[in-house]
């Protein structure tokens, strides 16, 4: 038997916790968003959250978990009469990997089946599994754009819907959604980012002693879980006992009026878009009241709620990082507060009047180190009791970091070790960033066969229809005019009779699709001296950062190499997070001299690299330089190394003298050429691309 580490046992992520809690008390509260760094104990403590929910009771035989005192008259494995005999069983934990199909998450038709024998064959996907569970999306931020519609349109409607070949089959979809990412592997879209109910940002603890009693208690379980399990036992049925006692509670807590102008006062001025931060705050508000015991949604309630709704709804720029003012959320509370009408909490806390796990011991199991119920911030967010505005705010500056070359000093990476010593050409100027602006789209010539994006032509499972072929294996997407005309002439010989076709194996044909991919964006600038001198690089940089918010809206992987100086070096490597590109083009320093050839042979070594990791992903390069070589090796001999790599060379070259060196440097690299002044026209420009070359 697998044993799973206690939900209790874990240390801090006090917010998260809660954000847990509450959706296990109210489905409501549309689910958790966990964005945080690795090794954080995201996935450790979701899934520590599914042993704690009540279990449930089903119809034997169902494959749709069907309650039997309330089943499901939609359920394809129905009807099922009220009242019959059920089973129970745990609550289900399932986990959506990040490569899962459409078929694996929605369920699929047998269509072979359909067509050979005439019956209507479903299988059920994930969203079935996961019906009254838990279900569990690790790295969210990497799952297809459409999966992650599909996923979040069935948890907002409880109801999944699969609809194929003129067959409609529909069942009950109601589960806990949990996403798990790492920013650093890029964004969710905002649109996708609001679907989803609460957010919690998740950092490791900087407190030594917090560390070191996370590592003592991992390293207590590793040696025996059925023995460190026992010790948390008691903490996590009085969590399990609290959780049902609040979801009982829950239909009936009032949400006053006056409650409710606050919420809607708060969200208003927060400037959230649409009304879904409005109607998720309110229902996290009456689950956060219900799990302090109450009867009625407080102050308090609201600010606990909003604390977990809002940050990722402010977002408005595809750059800007989810947040919250939170001493603007007391102003307004505060402001909105004179006409509280709601009962003081008798128990001042929850049913047991104590902690949220019932009063476990102090400090732990051996009352050694800072337990559930001692000294640190952790119970104050799952008690609902948040330390204020100013406590926050001083946290936040005694922890913030200081981004990279803020001083004028390079990031970490953007110099070689050998690119110079102390002094003007190390440190460098950093040149602002005006705002971005729309460019036209960037192409990949060919048609490829990467991951779903925006940019070049490629096969894809969705898109329009270009042709038939042989399935390689089991048949997703049956191309019936084509599987038809396969079995026309076979009809006589096999013996037809009668006005249905017989059909054998290999008469069954599939979908050739042609959608769009995501490509990777390689940017190669020209970040030395000369473009400083002529204060082009502000423009520059606003040039890359409009390119990198095309990227970002295209699906595509990013990569950046600088050079400057006595060589190059990747500032970025390739990510699919454009906003890790947008912070290092920020702080990009400038100066020194120009080593063209470096930076060509970086490139070419970095995309070789890539290939090898990622070899259906078709590369961009965009060349960023006004063509100039004062430094370094052959620029002939790099501009070899990329031979066959679609590019453009965007020419920073400016004054009434121009050498048009980086004509040259396109004509080499058979690539097209653009000026920076003309880069919002180049739209006609690269639409020829895929002709030219």
């Amino acid at each position: 038997m697998i044993v799973t580490y206690p939900f209790s046992a874990v240390v801090g992520l006090d917010d998260l916790k809660l954000a847990l809690v509450l959706n296990a008390v109210s489905p409501r509260a549309g689910g958790v968003l966990v964005r945080g760094e690795k090794g954080t104990a995201k996935s450790t403590i979701v899934r520590a959250l599914a042993a704690q929910l009540p279990a449930v009771n089903v119809v034997p035989g169902c494959r749709f978990a069907c309650d039997p005192a309330a089943p499901d008259a939609g359920c394809p494995d129905g009807p099922h009469e009220p009242g019959g005999q059920g089973l129970e069983r745990p609550a289900a934990l399932v986990e959506l990997p990040v490569g899962a199909s459409e078929d694996r998450l929605v369920g699929s038709l047998d269509v072979e089946r359909a067509l050979t024998e005439g019956v209507k064959a479903f299988e059920p996907g994930l969203l079935a599994a996961a019906h009254r569970g838990v279900l569990y999306v690790d790295e969210v931020n990497l799952l297809h754009d459409h999966l992650v519609d599909l996923l979040l349109d069935a948890a907002a409607l409880g109801t999944c819907y699969v609809e194929r070949e003129s067959v409609s089959v529909r069942h009950a979809a109601r589960f806990l959604l949990v996403g798990t990412m790492n920013p650093e592997e890029g964004e969710l879209r905002p649109q996708l980012l609001d679907r989803f109910g609460l957010t919690v940002e998740v950092k490791a603890s900087r407190n030594p002693e917090e560390r070191a009693e996370v590592v003592r208690r991992r390293l207590a379980f590793d040696a025996d879980p059925g023995a460190f399990a026992a010790r948390w036992a008691a903490e996590e049925a009085a969590l399990a006992s609290r959780i049902a006692q609040a979801r009982a509670r829950v239909p009936g807590v009032r949400l006053p009026d006056a409650r409710l102008r606050q919420i809607a006062t708060v969200c208003a001025a927060f400037e959230v878009d649409g009304l879904r931060a409005d109607l998720v705050t309110a229902s996290t508000a009456i689950a956060h009241a219900a799990w302090q015991g109450r009867d009625a949604v407080t102050t308090e309630d609201v600010r606990a709620a909003a604390r977990l709704s809002l940050p990722h709804r402010r977002r408005r720029d595809p750059f800007d990082a989810p947040g919250l003012d939170e001493a603007l959320l007391d102003e307004l509370l505060a402001r909105t507060s004179g006409d509280e009408e709601d009962p003081e909490d008798p128990d001042g806390g929850g049913p047991d009047g104590g902690g949220p796990e019932g009063g476990g011991p102090h400090g732990g199991p051996e009352g050694g180190g800072p337990g559930l119920d001692g000294g640190h911030r952790q119970d104050r967010a799952l008690d609902g009791r948040y330390p204020t505005a100013a406590d926050d705010a001083a946290q936040a500056a005694g922890s913030r970091e200081m981004p990279p070359g803020v001083e004028g000093t390079a990031p970490d990476g953007a110099v070689p070790e050998h690119g110079g010593g102390p002094g003007k050409e190390a440190a460098g100027r950093v040149a602002g960033v005006a705002a971005p602006y729309r460019v036209p789209l960037l192409e990949v010539p060919g048609v490829g066969e990467g991951a779903a994006g925006r940019r070049s032509r490629s096969r894809t499972p969705h898109g329009r229809a270009t042709g038939s072929r042989r399935p390689a294996g089991r048949v997703r997407d049956l191309h019936v005019t084509a599987t038809v005309l396969a079995a026309a002439p076979h009809q006589l010989r096999r013996g037809r009779r009668g006005p249905g076709l017989v059909l054998r194996e290999d008469d069954l044909r599939e979908v050739v699709r042609e959608g769009r991919e995501g490509n990777l964006v390689l940017f190669v600038v020209d970040a030395s001296g000369s473009m400083a001198a002529r204060k082009r690089m502000t423009g520059v940089k606003t040039a890359v950062l409009s390119l990198l918010l095309d990227a970002y809206q295209r699906r595509d992987k990013v990569g950046l190499v600088t050079f400057r100086g006595r060589g190059a070096a990747v500032a970025l490597p390739p990510t699919s997070s454009v906003e890790a590109g947008a912070a290092r083009l920020r702080s990009l320093p400038t100066g020194g001299r120009t080593p063209l050839a470096a930076g060509l042979a970086r490139a070419a070594e970095v995309l070789r690299v890539e290939r090898l990791r990622d070899p259906a992903r078709r590369p961009l390069l965009v060349l960023v330089t006004d063509g100039r070589a004062t430094a370094g090796g052959d620029v002939d001999r790099a501009a070899a190394l990329l031979e066959g790599t679609a590019a453009v060379v965007v020419d920073c070259e400016s004054g009434p003298v121009r050498l048009g060196l980086a004509v040259r440097l396109a004509a080499r690299l058979r690539a097209r050429l653009v000026s920076l002044d003309s880069l919002a026209d180049l739209g006609s420009v690269v639409r020829d691309h895929r002709k030219a070359v």
